[in-house]
């Protein structure tokens, strides 16, 4: 079939779900979490291919993203039994007005349509991006990028043939045959078809949807996320949340890409930021952290000396760009200009300090003494996510279910003219 011919007919199966409960949804979603183990193996070969072909063409944290093995082919299953388990709001009346003139208001919550997303090299977003779509109501296109095109594919498959097990039209899930630009572009462009597109991957692909979409799209993704050191930090802690933020999965969005450090602790704490993330892991035998260091910092460690550049470059790799500031508004004022609002923390242990670092960065998740890495579905008590929303309208942050609907009026009354 043709792109088109594709988000026609997922569009189709929308009446399909305007019948089923909540039980009805539950039991989709589980039939394909078992669907999806009982194809394991499959999906496993499937992905060994694509993880050879996508060799020496994508770096290998990226590699990383796309490579399928038992434990994440369990979570993606794991992730559909929980959002079943998560409350159907769909229906649900958010208020309930009454007027004088006897005509009672209600607003309820109800789905978008047809949610789209296109994605690159990790194929787990194809079931969450499933789940998500299903329990809150709304058929889905995937569009998956060529490295993970047969991955993306046979999870699909499975999906879809758990939905059919269940007795559910299996055409509320589809993905896009074609890994062209061509069908990006008319996915992007399906007014009328397509009710909220989203793009989850690097900042050219985020770039791409928002000039050339003519329906509604999310911006998602890119992740400049900082850690600020304050002078009031307990260093050993923030020595610990940086390893995590920087090192635990570097290709995510919400690892750390900038460390800014007070002048008054600098002298003190980036030897000891050198010693985790370079000195540490090579002796570990892992790859160690490329510092790329403003002026101040390099008068104090070694590393490689940052240009403008690297402040707004989400490196996705075991590269950390590093500064020096004056003040906690110095660091707030740099966060500012330089962050793409995703997710920022503070490390100190003092309270003021803290509090105008949470009110005066403008970012959809901000943390005092915690990794940057929790900027997560599942970690947020969602499930999963469709993407990581960082501007301000319609969604922020990690999109859930809620954040898969609108709502629309309903007016009763008996007679009333105006």
């Amino acid at each position: 079939m043709t792109t088109m011919e594709i988000i026609r007919r997922t569009r189709a199966a929308r009446s399909s779900l305007h019948t089923l409960t909540a039980e009805d949804k539950n039991r989709l979603l589980l039939s394909m979490a078992q669907s999806l183990r009982q194809h394991t193996d499959d999906i496993l070969s499937i992905n060994a291919r694509d993880v050879e072909a996508a060799r020496g063409k994508i770096s290998d944290v990226m590699l990383d993203r796309l490579r399928l093995d038992e434990g994440r082919v369990a979570a993606m299953a794991d992730g559909l039994c929980a959002v079943s388990r998560l409350p159907d709001h769909t229906g649900r009346i958010l208020s309930e007005v009454k007027r004088p003139n006897g005509m009672t208001i209600y607003k309820k919550q109800v789905p978008l349509g047809l949610v789209a997303i296109i994605y690159e090299s990790r194929p787990n977003v194809t079931s969450d991006a499933a789940a998500l779509a299903i329990k809150s109501g709304n058929v889905c296109v995937l569009r998956s990028g060529r490295e993970a095109i047969g991955s993306a594919r046979a999870i699909t498959a499975a999906l879809k043939e758990g939905i059919a097990a269940a007795g559910g039209n299996p055409d509320i899930l589809n993905i896009l045959e074609d890994t062209s630009h061509d069908s990006a572009r008319q996915l992007m462009q399906a007014k009328g078809l397509v009710d909220l597109l989203i793009p989850r991957g690097g900042a050219g692909l985020i770039r791409a949807c928002v000039e050339n979409a003519t329906v509604p799209c999310i911006e998602t993704g890119t992740g400049i996320c900082h850690v600020y050191v304050d002078e009031f930090a307990d260093l050993e802690k923030a020595v610990k949340i940086i390893i995590n933020a920087k090192t635990s999965r570097p290709s995510v969005c919400n690892a750390e890409e900038v460390c800014l450090v007070h002048r008054a602790v600098a002298e003190k704490f980036l030897p000891m930021l050198k010693k985790a993330l370079v000195d540490d892991r090579q002796a570990a035998g892992q790859i160690p952290v490329e510092l790329r260091l403003d002026p101040a910092a390099a008068r104090i460690i070694p590393g490689t000396p940052a240009s403008e550049r690297d402040f707004d470059t989400e490196f996705l790799d075991y590269i950390l760009a590093v500064a020096v500031v004056d003040s906690v508004d110095a660091a707030i004022a740099h966060i500012l200009q330089h962050s793409t609002g995703h997710s920022e923390a503070i490390v100190t242990e003092n309270a003021e300090n803290a509090r105008r670092f949470e009110e005066e960065t403008d970012s959809a998740a901000v943390y005092v003494n915690v990794s940057t890495r929790f900027t997560d579905g599942g970690e947020f008590g969602l499930g999963c996510e469709m993407g990581i929303s960082t501007q301000k309208l319609h969604a922020r942050g990690p999109m859930g279910l809620d954040e898969l609907s609108t709502y629309k009026y309903i007016i009763h009354g008996n007679g009333q003219t105006r």
